[in-house]
């Protein structure tokens, strides 16, 4: 099955552009993958993508290209598609080094083409259902890298460099960002898949947070419950209940009768069963007052020892 980034690939390949918007993919995907002596090479594996290298050279500069393909067979069996360029070779180049040189002063559109190109060459997206959301570029120039990375921040992009062992990588970690590059690219169908996925992601990831909330919440309670319970019992084994008066001493009742129940429950479980109407937050206070008892007592006790 196919890679999420040649699926992507293979989309893009087939959209129409414009001539400028065409020269602009063009020029950065051969500054990108190429070997150029006196003559111009590029070796590229997807078929996609060397089809509409051939195409645009051919109608951009009407060069006869040799086609050789070979099969690499080092995992598995892929083919190598290289295109050869001997004519015009000098009036590619310098296409090629002045829409470097001058591509920040060009339009949004053909800004957008340009970074096609070194999609196209160099560039990756992690399949959002696999693994962390991701893409880059992987570049050998450190001027080159410092363009994309430009152009990147011109359209929106919060991209970053970073210095790898072979060249530079520039990369987005966003995943509305890259939603939002994949949609800059025209990759239509892609995008839809992206987005399903990453909705499905979000929603699964707000759940267990929801789930993680509530748990925290439950545990939380039953160590509030716990300590009540506790203070209660102290207050009894040390005959204590009777400095407290007769609504406090319903709510140590009720507490050891229902020693799980939240605060709000507990104020319900009172209120129906007896003649103290309570709410939550008096409840609460009831439970301060214990505790309060509890720790000035202990703390007697420890003066006294």
């Amino acid at each position: 099955m196919a890679s999420f980034t040649t699926q992507v690939k293979d989309e893009i390949t087939k959209i129409e552009t414009s001539r400028l918007e065409s020269i602009s993919e063009l020029c950065a995907y051969i500054k990108c993958n190429s070997q150029i002596t006196k003559t111009i090479t590029l070796f590229i594996e997807n078929a996609s993508v060397a089809r509409r290298m051939f195409n645009l050279i051919k109608r951009l500069y009407g060069v006869d290209i040799i086609l050789t393909i070979r099969s690499q067979k080092k995992f598995h069996v892929k083919n190598i598609y290289i295109l050869e360029i001997k004519d015009k070779v000098n009036f590619i180049i310098d296409d090629v080094n002045n829409n470097i040189e001058n591509i920040k002063t060009y339009s949004d559109e053909e800004k957008a083409a340009f970074l096609k190109g070194v999609f196209l060459a160099n560039g990756s997206i992690n399949d959002p259902s696999k693994s962390k959301y991701h893409l880059e570029f992987l570049l050998e120039d450190n001027d080159l890298a410092s363009i994309v990375n430009t152009l990147l921040h011109h359209l929106g992009f919060k991209s970053k460099v970073l210095k790898r062992d072979k060249g530079y990588m520039v990369y987005i970690k966003a995943a509305e960002e890259i939603s939002d590059f994949i949609k800059l690219l025209g990759a239509i169908n892609a995008l839809f898949y992206y987005e399903d996925i990453r909705i499905y992601r979000d929603h699964k990831n707000m759940v267990n947070r929801i789930n993680n909330c509530e748990q925290a919440n439950v545990e939380k309670s039953m160590r509030t419950c716990l300590e009540q319970v506790k203070n209660i019992e102290y207050i009894k084994e040390n005959d204590l209940v009777s400095l407290f008066d007769e609504k406090t001493q319903i709510v140590m009742e009720y507490r050891l009768k229902y020693p799980e129940t939240t605060l709000g429950e507990l104020a319900q479980i009172i209120s129906v069963e007896t003649d103290y109407k309570i709410t939550k937050s008096g409840i609460n206070h009831h439970f301060r007052k214990i505790k309060d008892l509890v720790n000035r007592h202990l703390e007697g006790y420890e003066k006294s020892r």
